[in-house]
């Protein structure tokens, strides 16, 4: 009994990014300010569009919910990597690796499903614009925003309790620099692929029927693009879905090697590598994608610092 309660609440030991890296404090002061970065951009996303009367709008309202939810993702993650650099220290405990394990499946989900269910903002909007005021009233927005979480956490609620009620009892030393289920299901001394069979099924069908949606309103959107007689509004309809797309290719491809592509196909490093782009880059580079390629946006942006600029002067004088 003893031995089976130790490979079951014992510590992990997380291996990190730093541990094969030839310049780890390099990488470390490279990956703070790529977090810094990220919680700044998107704060500075949300509070745009929050005091911004131009950018009270259905789009923008998801992004904001975006932000959230890569603030809140990135901050699950980096941190604890960041701070066991500095403190020369790997371990994780069981609880603190369930709640990990958790929060990401839950905020991945989340921001899977609210990707997904942008892309019909924006087929209303192109393809329906009379009606988008109806189609895409307050109301509607906060119930995609309660699907998208009720969806995330689901997820969460679905496969962590399986997950971390496996026996670990081998080295405990988890090949990676967060508590994702693949390197988890390594250190099992029990047959897990049934699990994995389980799992593999239902990661297939959260990228499905999000991917569905979004090729489906796609499809209608290039549709009505290539039927557009205005240039300027073929145009701006290009760059709105164009900045979406990338995200989602962004996200979406990430998550289809790490979970769909058969293990035989990708190494520990690769994964790791993966899922550092995914879980530390995408979330910076969201809102970066979505302001640089957004008049309304940077409008915004200008706006906010020419009255801090003029505040500034006011004061000075």
């Amino acid at each position: 009994m003893e031995r089976s309660n130790y490979s079951v609440y014992a510590d992990f030991i997380l291996l990190s990014l730093f541990s094969n890296a030839r310049f780890p404090w390099l990488l470390f002061a490279l990956i703070l300010l790529v977090f810094v970065t990220s919680v700044a951009s998107n704060m500075v996303m949300i509070i745009l569009i929050h005091i911004d009367s131009r950018l009270h709008t259905p789009m923008y309202f998801l992004l904001s919910q975006l932000s959230l939810m890569d603030i809140l993702y990135i901050s699950t993650i980096v941190p604890k990597m960041l701070v066991d650099q500095m403190m020369s220290q790997r371990a994780i405990s069981f609880a603190g690796c369930t709640a990990q394990h958790f929060l990401y499946l839950t905020l991945a989900g989340a921001e899977f499903f609210l990707l997904g269910l942008m892309s019909y903002d924006r087929y209303v909007a192109i393809c329906n614009p009379l009606h988008y005021p109806v189609l895409m009233s307050r109301k509607i927005c906060w119930l995609i925003v309660a699907a998208a979480w009720l969806g995330g956490s689901i997820d969460g609620f679905l496969l962590t309790p399986v997950t971390m009620q496996f026996p670990f009892c081998a080295s405990r030393e988890i090949n990676h620099f967060f508590c994702e289920v693949p390197a988890l299901l390594k250190l099992s001394c029990t047959d897990t692929s049934a699990y994995e069979t389980a799992m593999y099924v239902c990661c297939i069908m959260m990228l499905l029927i999000p991917f569905s949606v979004i090729s489906g309103s796609y499809t209608r959107i290039l549709i009505t693009v290539y039927r557009m007689s205005e240039a300027e509004g073929r145009r701006k309809a290009v760059a709105t879905c164009s900045s979406h797309m990338v995200v989602v290719s962004l996200f979406y491809g990430a998550a289809m090697y790490t979970y769909v592509l058969p293990h035989s196909y990708h190494t520990p490093e690769q994964d790791k590598a993966v899922s550092a782009f995914y879980t530390i880059l995408t979330p910076m580079l969201n809102p970066l994608i979505y302001s640089l390629r957004n008049k309304d946006v940077t409008g915004a942006l200008q706006k906010v610092v020419g009255r801090c600029v003029s505040s500034g002067k006011v004061t000075t004088f």
